[in-house]
């Protein structure tokens, strides 16, 4: 047993987990890289099929290249897609939790009352609905 753990040292540990970390690192950049090409509208197919080639033919040199070419465009559509998404689910939460006042409510069916849209009576039924 203990000619076992002398057969693989600490560094020779340390190494392997350096070059999986590495791998796994490296193959989170190319999912990346892929994943900004194909949310691309300024390239063709074409252009987007040869990206993808040269990725998969001379994987460390596409990826590269692609990083090197277009990281801020990179960025900037990350930035883009994150706000609307945030904007997206902010009006969801508003949605759901319905975040109108009873006073607004009030105020609403005031000004639907003025334009004539509602009667007295449906503007009665609102308040009393709004201040229960």
């Amino acid at each position: 047993m203990l000619a076992l753990a002398t057969s693989y040292p600490f560094l020779g540990i340390f190494w392997s987990m350096l070059i999986f970390f590495a791998w796994l690192i490296w193959i989170w950049i190319a999912i990346t890289v892929l994943i900004d090409l194909f949310r691309r509208h300024d390239i063709s197919g074409w252009g987007k099929a040869a990206w993808v080639i040269f990725v998969i033919v001379l994987p460390f040199l596409g990826v590269l290249c692609y990083l090197i070419a277009y990281h801020t465009g990179m960025a900037e559509r990350s930035e883009k897609s994150a706000k609307a998404s945030q904007a997206q689910f902010d009006d969801y939460v508003r949605q759901a939790a319905g975040t109108d006042s009873p006073a607004t409510q009030i105020a609403k069916a005031k000004e639907l009352l003025d334009h004539g849209t509602i009667d007295q009576a449906e503007f009665d039924a609102i308040k009393a609905k709004a201040l229960a």
